[in-house]
């Protein structure tokens, strides 16, 4: 029986799998928490973008926020995949997968000097510059290094993503980008700058967007910027159209990335513009369907007005569902033939939010295997240590082999750079 999502992930008979391997084997295996992902789940999810991109000058570069990973970087880069990264961290993490900076783009609001300087050091493809305060700096670094910074401006159009207003990045009032009636001054003025060179033009909306309009809305706004810019004598050679393509959770029905990109080419086409390389930077979509996050059941505990199933995995874990109220399919890794209750699934972090998933309806007992689906993306990338508890292990499944791709943290890991007082 498939599940939203991923066809990679499945019961067959009682037992639910991914790929070839039961899911409850691998939780005894490894142990748990522990999350898993399907490497052809991974590459299959990518294909529809390269379908739609095939002939066309092209980069398409997975956004590592979503699962940074270093395995699932390697499978990405050995794909023909560059990255786009948002901090000097994700750089080094790139590198060390293997990947090629020169198919690197650098985002973020924040770049630092030191950022700014490892990125031009290490040959990154372009800077996606959010201010102009970044632009000069930006600047005065790359001058400073006897190189040149080849640059986009994320523009920021004023389209509502029609998503989580805390990850809709293309609003006025959000942080992100360059205004759409600035933008043009900012490119004379970096047309102009020592140490720069004008490359592109850049665009990203939100996250988990679901609606093909938004994209359409906001690149319309692009394109007309496009042809505002060159009239100024000032050469734009790519378009980055960001990513942002939502998945199922639940029953939400984004459209296909395949679908989705053919659509934004043929506008693209439409306006004159077919000429241009075009950059992507899907995440989410690439990976959150690929993973499961695996939970042992502990205790089942009876309420006065609710009952809690209470799992070893938290919201230190698996940040979603208390951060924006997420909802993510929650399924036994085997299923058993008794009546289901209703439970809150909780956590044993010390917050009333240690929440995974509310009013379920579960047939389980305690030592169960439980699996949070669609859990590949933001989940071990805004993992933390609260209450002191080692962050979960990690297992790269590809047919019927599984692979350890990170090792379960211990105690004495979390503090060991901690220093106690003399004396």
């Amino acid at each position: 029986m498939s599940l939203p999502g991923s066809p990679h992930i499945a019961y067959r008979g009682r037992d639910l799998f991914i790929e070839d391997i039961a899911l409850a084997d691998l939780a005894r295996r490894f142990g748990t928490p522990l999350y898993a992902y399907s490497r052809a789940a991974m590459l299959a999810a990518l294909a529809g973008y390269q379908r739609a991109l095939a002939g066309r000058e092209h980069l398409i570069c997975y956004a590592m926020k979503a699962n940074s990973n270093l395995a699932v970087l390697q499978t990405f880069a050995r794909a023909g995949c560059g990255f786009d990264i948002v901090s000097g961290g994700e750089l080094e993490r790139v590198l060390a997968a293997g990947g090629d900076a020169a198919k690197v783009v650098f985002s973020g609001v924040g770049k630092t000097r030191a950022e700014m300087a490892r990125a031009l050091q290490a040959g990154v493809a372009c800077f996606n510059v959010e201010s102009e305060g970044e632009l000069e700096l930006l600047s005065q670094v790359a001058l400073q290094l006897g190189r040149t910074a080849r640059i986009s401006l994320r523009v920021n159009p004023d389209v509502d993503a029609k998503t989580h207003p805390y990850i809709s990045t293309g609003l006025k009032g959000n942080k992100f980008g360059v205004a759409h009636e600035t933008a043009l001054a900012v490119y004379r003025r970096a047309a102009a700058l020592p140490g720069i060179e004008v490359a592109g033009i850049d665009c990203h909306i939100g996250s988990q967007i679901t609606e093909t309009g938004p994209y359409l809305d906001a690149l319309d706004r692009v394109l007309d910027l496009v042809e505002a810019v060159e009239s100024h004598g000032i050469a734009l050679q790519h378009l980055d159209l960001g990513g942002g393509l939502g998945i199922t959770y639940t029953d939400e029905q984004p459209p296909d990335a395949e679908a989705l990109v053919r659509a934004m080419l043929a506008r693209i086409d439409a306006r004159g513009h077919g000429q241009r390389k075009i950059l992507l930077e899907p995440g989410r979509s690439l990976v959150g369907n690929a993973g499961v996050l695996l939970a042992e059941v502990l205790y089942l505990k009876p309420g006065g007005s609710k009952s809690f199933c209470v799992v070893d995995a938290a919201m230190n874990d698996l940040m979603r569902p208390a951060m924006y109220e997420a909802w993510m399919g929650i399924v036994p890794c085997t299923q058993r033939d008794e009546p289901a209750q209703t439970f809150d699934v909780v956590g044993p972090v010390c917050e009333s939010g240690d929440w995974l998933g509310r009013e379920r309806h579960l047939a389980v007992r305690p030592g169960d295997t439980l699996a949070v689906l669609s859990a590949g993306a933001y989940g071990m990338s805004m993992a933390s240590n609260y209450n002191t508890r080692g962050r979960a292990a990690e297992v790269l499944v590809s047919g019927s082999e599984a692979w350890m791709i990170r090792e379960r943290e211990t105690a004495a890991e979390l503090f060991r750079g901690e220093r106690l007082l003399p004396g």
